[in-house]
């Protein structure tokens, strides 16, 4: 079987499936179309974020027997199109779920604490203790929105801290010791800090909006490691500024490029040499002293970078040698 490889990942990938006996040919440069003229050729393509797989790409794949993304999501294929073509496709979520899990929890610890805000104030020569008491985590309720492979991985992770951990998801039973599953309006209602842990999908673009945040009962802290679209930003920098949102840890961004290499889903215009015009909500982001960002790194480690490739390796593997 021939595999067409289009994102670089760990060398274990090509070295343990190439010992299993697969063709292994690697195209990291080429256009979404030039890989098309070829793609008929192979039976197996593995990528990262590189490009979509669309209805033109599936069309140019007659041979193509699965799809590998070495990733938590398949939200870049069109999932429904490809399984009508009978082409299986493989994630990796088990790989970097340990990942996502310890960088929620590390974003949480810095904004109750003001750890970014503080170690910021003392390399500029200002001692502010009373200013920037901390909030503790123990005795509040985390909300969790999505209890898959990530919310599962960082409900473990609060095991140690004396808080209530709650859940909602669309699938029934899938609550466990770490966390309870409850109904919607009672996560809205008990939450003092939610993250989100969920695929981008029709049902979650969008999702947190000014109506969805009015319907918390108290204030509340927000952590997204998840998909950067589910959240509307400028409803998000109006609830940090009337104090509904106290704080915000984001590891992705409403205006994130689908492959996730680069912020802006398209080119931003420039003004001049060296400034970009930002989104006016994403500048106002940018300046407030209770938000952390990060660069969609939650589950990027040196731990998780193998994982996800053995994880790819493992299931390959065991569907078609």
């Amino acid at each position: 079987m021939k595999i067409l490889h289009l994102d670089k990942n760990h060398p274990l990938l090509i070295e343990q499936l190439a010992a299993a006996g697969f063709q292994n040919d690697e195209d990291y440069e080429s256009s979404k179309a030039e890989i098309e003229r070829i793609v008929q050729g192979y039976e197996g393509v593995v990528i990262r974020s590189r490009f979509n797989i669309d209805i033109q790409f599936l069309d140019a794949a007659v041979n193509l027997k699965f799809i590998a993304r070495v990733g938590a999501g398949l939200e870049s294929i069109n999932i429904p199109y490809a399984e009508s073509k009978g082409v299986y496709l493989i994630s990796a979520p088990e790989g970097n779920r340990n990942a996502v899990g310890e960088h929620t929890l590390g974003m949480l610890l810095a904004l109750l604490n003001k750890m970014i805000l503080t170690d910021r104030e003392v390399k500029l020569g200002h001692w502010k203790r009373e200013a920037n008491r901390g909030i503790e985590l123990d005795g509040k309720t985390v909300g969790l929105i999505g209890y898959g492979n990530m919310g599962k991985a960082f409900a473990k992770k609060l095991r140690g801290f004396d808080c209530e951990v709650i859940c909602y998801d669309i699938k029934a039973n899938v609550g466990d010791e770490n966390a309870k599953q409850v109904s919607l309006d009672t996560l809205q209602k008990k939450t003092d800090i939610l993250s989100l842990h969920t695929p981008w999908t029709t049902l979650t673009d969008k999702m947190i909006d000014a109506q969805f945040i009015a319907g918390f009962e108290k204030p509340f802290w927000l952590l997204n490691t998840a998909r950067g679209k589910s959240v509307v930003t400028g409803h998000l920098v109006s609830a940090l500024k009337n104090g509904k949102i106290l704080g915000a840890g984001l590891d992705v961004l409403e205006y994130e490029n689908s492959s996730f290499e680069s912020l802006f889903t398209s080119r931003p215009i420039e003004s001049s040499a060296d400034h970009i015009d930002l989104p006016t909500a994403l500048e106002e982001l940018l300046k407030m002293d209770n938000v952390i960002l990060s660069p969609h790194i939650a589950g990027w480690t040196v731990e998780s970078k193998i994982k996800l490739a053995q994880t790819i390796v493992d299931k390959i593997t065991a569907e078609f040698s």
